[in-house]
């Protein structure tokens, strides 16, 4: 049975608002592995005509012909055509316009996009071509490309001269919201700890595929082993599939990269001193397809006295299941293969505490939107707002803020993010007013700490009244 289909209200309500053009729309869709993109056009589909023509993934035997044998295939199926020649992306568009009813809202998706075009040179300037002659014509018909090669659409389509002033709507599709993860537990969720929750999530992050594979009467601990530590487990063999199917040719350095930031955000000198290259035009190529990708984020620290975004960048992994499994499954895949961890206790796993911290941070900084609802700011109040950073100079001290933000208001919001498995103490205030001492903040600047946890704070902490808002995070849980 197909599972419920969760969340992506705004997103559905975005592709929706298309059809009340009177003309044909060209969409485009992009987003991570497992992010959920054709299981949203589905659902979008799901009260009008719909056909869905899917790339086989690529390997060192796929060739053009074999894609377009497997559309023609595809296409015989769902449009009821004889045996077809698919010798010609030409002649296939025209197959797919003569079924299409002018009168009828219908909706076409062109999945994985680039496995479909990459072995073919023609494909992109063929479609765009039947664009142009047959299906913009139709007035109730919407064609969605979309794929998983975020990087790809990004090159061919969306920044192509051929597609340009074609494409009616673009739609980058992240990781769920918490407060929509969290409807995975269905009605046992109101009965199972925000801890808990955070374990899985800490795996899983927002991801909609991983969360389907959870299984509501079992505990974190055991779904996590089920998925991440038993042979033929869903997220054992993830990271190889996400890397090959993405990069490529590329992907053992795309690798090493993701392993570099793993532990720690680090800014790109650093990086290439890592890689043992030099900081030349491509390593900024390869960080883009990665950000593209939704794997890592790029965070720009700024000038407070300006409000103005400095040059100075580090990024970061911001994909959960990334982490842990270069933490955690990587070095125990032999293991894992021979079912030797059956009975691994995941708490007792090195580092496990702080590996939560780092993904409980990610967390935050992936659901920022309702930090600031929870601190009544409104959009445009805020100037900037990101992990913040200041090096060390003879004038300053060198500091890092998990999250700031600034308001036109010449207000610092210092947002310190803390993980504990037990309630937080009053230690937390020393650290918080060592970190802001060592901010450069001009005169005329209110400076805000804020507190964002998990799992409670102590009464003696509360008593103190130091920080200005204190958030608890497990209300989205």
């Amino acid at each position: 049975m197909k599972s419920p289909f969760i969340g992506r209200k705004n997103e559905l309500n975005s592709l929706n608002r298309v059809w009340k053009k009177n003309t044909s729309s060209l969409i485009v869709i992009k987003g991570r592995r497992r992010i959920g993109k054709s299981r949203l056009v589905e659902e979008f589909a799901s009260k009008y005509t719909y056909y869905v023509f899917s790339g086989i993934p690529p390997h060192s035997g796929t060739s053009a012909q074999s894609q377009r044998d497997e559309f023609s295939s595809q296409l015989r199926q769902q449009m009821e055509y004889p045996k077809l020649q698919s010798d010609d992306w030409n002649a296939l568009f025209w197959m797919v316009n003569e079924k299409i009813f002018s009168s009828k809202k219908t909706v076409i998706l062109f999945d994985e996009i680039s496995w479909i075009g990459s072995k073919d040179p023609d494909f992109l300037g063929k479609l765009k071509n039947a664009w142009d002659i047959y299906f913009k014509k139709h007035p109730k018909l919407i064609l969605i490309l979309c794929g998983s090669a975020s990087t790809w659409i990004e090159k061919n389509i969306l920044s192509s001269t051929g597609f340009l002033g074609r494409v009616s709507y673009t739609l980058t599709l992240d990781e769920l919201p918490l407060n929509e993860c969290v409807q995975f537990w269905n009605s046992k969720g109101g009965f199972i700890a925000a801890y808990e929750k955070l374990k899985m999530l800490s795996v899983t992050g927002g991801v909609p595929r991983y969360l389907e594979e959870l299984k509501p009467d079992l505990s974190a601990e055991a779904n996590i082993k089920d998925m991440c530590f038993i042979s033929g487990g869903l997220l054992v063999d993830e990271f190889e599939r996400i890397f090959s199917d993405l990069f490529s040719k590329r992907s053992q350095l795309y690798k090493k990269i993701v392993r570099f930031i793993a532990e720690k955000p680090l800014d790109i000198k650093t990086i290439c001193q890592n890689l043992k290259i030099s900081q030349t035009g491509m390593i900024g190529e390869y960080m883009e397809d990665l950000k593209t990708s939704g794997f890592i984020s790029r965070d720009f620290t700024w000038i407070i006295k300006s409000g103005m975004e400095s040059k100075l960048s580090k990024y970061r992994l911001r994909d959960n299941y990334l982490r842990f499994y270069l933490k955690y499954i990587e070095k125990r895949l032999s293991q894992i293969q021979q079912n030797q961890l059956v009975n691994i206790a995941i708490t007792n796993l090195p580092g496990w505490h702080s590996m939560m911290g780092m993904q409980f941070e990610n967390l935050v900084l992936n659901n920022r939107l309702w930090i600031k609802e929870q601190l009544s700011l409104n959009p445009e109040e805020i100037i900037i707002d990101n992990p913040f950073f200041q090096r060390k100079t003879k004038r300053f001290n060198g500091c890092q803020i998990d999250y700031m933000i600034q308001t036109k208001y010449n207000t610092l919001y210092v947002c310190e993010i803390k993980f504990s498995r037990n309630p937080v103490g009053t230690k937390v205030i020393q650290d918080v007013k060592e970190k802001i001492q060592r901010v450069s903040i001009p005169r005329g600047v209110s400076c805000r700490p804020v507190l964002i946890h998990v799992n409670g704070i102590t009464e003696d902490l509360q008593d103190k009244d130091y920080f200005s808002n204190i958030i608890d995070f497990s209300k989205l849980f």
